[in-house]
């Protein structure tokens, strides 16, 4: 049987579902069926779903150039500013910090993904270099969003049913943007650390 894209797409989101409920600690429920209002951890998981496209837009801008995939001077800015972030907001830092190493993380398994794919397939290689720092200016405003959105699910991240919840904010927001499954993997990654 051969997989069309969308069926591949669909079992890579299904699969990455799986992972998120099987992690340890992790409580079981049964999925929603359609038509039933979004995940509360929605917002956390499309503004990391957002911030995961803005990897295409890194490699893009580093394809070609000296510019290393991982950068710990700026790796360490993010996670200095979000923490100050999450202080203003009431959220725990060091909690806002763990995730946001899992976000770098994920921003890298993209990044590493497109130029393995890129050297195997030059013609498929970005042709102009977008600006890193206006990237970074996207990328500072998705950060701030997510801070924002982490503090405001706090409550909902330590409960029982966290990560079913997650893994059904994952579907959502995989429904809505038709992920590849590169970007399915990584959006994975990113929210290893969003349940308590």
């Amino acid at each position: 049987m051969r997989l069309t894209t969308p069926l591949r797409h669909t079992l890579v989101a299904a699969a990455a579902t799986a992972a998120l409920l099987t992690a340890p600690g992790t409580a079981t429920a049964a999925p929603r069926p359609a038509g039933i209002s979004a995940s509360a951890l929605h917002p956390v998981a499309a503004l990391s779903a957002e911030r995961l496209a803005t990897a295409d837009l890194v490699a893009a801008a580093k394809w070609g150039t000296d510019s290393p995939i991982d950068d710990p001077a700026r790796e360490q800015q993010v996670l200095d500013t979000v923490a100050a972030l999450a202080e203003q907001a009431g959220a725990d830092p060091d909690e806002v910090r763990e995730v946001f190493r899992d976000q770098i993380e994920a921003n890298k398994i993209v990044q590493r993904g497109l130029f393995r794919r890129w050297t195997a397939h030059p013609d498929q290689a970005p042709t102009s270099r977008p600006d890193l720092a206006v990237v970074r200016q996207t990328i500072n405003r998705i950060n701030t969003d997510l801070v924002t959105a982490l503090a405001a699910t706090a409550p909902e991240r330590t409960t029982p049913v966290c990560r079913p919840e997650l893994a059904l904010a994952v579907l959502q927001v995989h429904h809505e943007r038709h992920p590849d499954a590169l970007h399915t993997r990584a959006l994975v990654r990113s929210l290893a650390s969003v349940c308590r």
